[in-house]
């Protein structure tokens, strides 16, 4: 590629940056897809000796010819095209983002479905709403809460925009925003034989009565995958897919829980409840993310949603 240079002066090319930024690039566009000055001035309601001296202006400051003039108007030079394709970029990416932030700025309405674990509708989701709702009060939600495969089906179909729940085994059709290690480990009275255990093994379980979420039919769970291999039973007194109903249940000491931290963060921390963890890999490996679809992107209410519960679940202390 031959360059037609020119005479550098004094001045640095960041002497008029903004006015670079902020009209050359529509100038020198506009200028190309004319082939003339006094076209594109015409297009640009301004003069076309303006139009030229600032052409001739920012030349001079680059260092380099950015058109060849003759007398039936102007051809680019071959670093003027260069530069055309990058200016254009620049001019299409500015556009798109001006183009999203009047989206985000003029949100009044919109509504998002949600498909979580009801551990997490219970100690994320709340907070994360509200803070969101202060500032897009008029978005609407559907929160559904359900099985981790369920939850996986629902993102991977567009019935739920959004999935909270594990993401260790993903479908095709779905990708992790965001994700946490949240294993699953024992939770039990603070006054339980176990409680001052820093690690239990599968069989240190044995002797006592659990409390589980419940299995669906068609699919296996953490739990019954991480037994399965050891040979052992489980005695479950209770099965159930209501997390306010097993938490109960492990307060009055009717059972040890099996489930991760994050449904039982406030009674751990406030000492009522105790987490032990479970040396298991399938149950220690395991990470609870923020799922949306591969196949279709999110709108700006949607994507500015999922960056605030990346921050919160971001935020949990899951794994200690």
């Amino acid at each position: 590629m031959v360059l037609h240079f020119m005479h550098h002066t004094c001045d640095t090319p960041h002497a008029e940056g903004p006015e670079m930024h902020d009209k050359f690039l529509s100038y020198f566009d506009e200028t190309a897809r004319q082939g003339s000055i006094r076209k594109a001035a015409a297009v640009l309601n301004m003069s076309s000796s303006s139009l030229n001296r600032k052409i001739i202006s920012t030349e001079n400051k680059l260092g380099i010819r950015l058109f060849d003039r003759h007398a039936d108007g102007v051809a680019l030079t071959e670093a003027g095209i260069v530069v055309l394709e990058h200016c254009r970029n620049t001019l299409f990416d500015y556009q798109r983002i001006v183009s999203i932030v009047e989206d985000i700025r003029d949100m009044r309405t919109g509504h998002i479905d949600i498909a979580t674990l009801d551990s997490i509708a219970l100690s994320v989701l709340p907070d994360v709403l509200n803070a969101f709702k202060a500032s897009y009060p008029e978005v609407g939600f559907t929160i559904q809460t359900t099985e981790p495969h369920e939850i996986m089906q629902a993102v991977a179909d567009g019935t739920a925009d959004i999935g909270l729940s594990f993401s260790n085994d993903l479908h095709p059709d779905v990708r992790c925003q965001a994700e946490k290690s949240t294993p699953i480990g024992a939770i039990m009275a603070h006054d339980h034989p176990l409680a001052e255990r820093d690690l239990l093994e599968i069989d240190d379980l044995v002797p006592y009565q659990m409390i589980r979420a419940y299995d669906s039919q068609l699919h296996r769970s953490f739990v019954s995958e991480a037994v399965a291999t050891l040979g052992v039973q489980l005695s479950t007194q209770v099965s159930t897919n209501s997390l306010p109903l097993a938490k109960a249940m492990v307060l009055k000491g009717r059972g040890i829980g099996v489930y991760s931290k994050i449904g039982f963060i406030d009674e751990i921390e406030d000492g009522r409840l105790r987490y032990v963890a479970i040396n298991s890999p399938v149950l220690r490996g395991l990470r609870i993310g923020v799922l949306i679809s591969s196949r279709t992107g999110l709108l700006p209410v949607q994507h500015l949603l999922t960056r605030a519960l990346s921050k919160s679940l971001r935020s949990l202390r899951l794994d200690s």
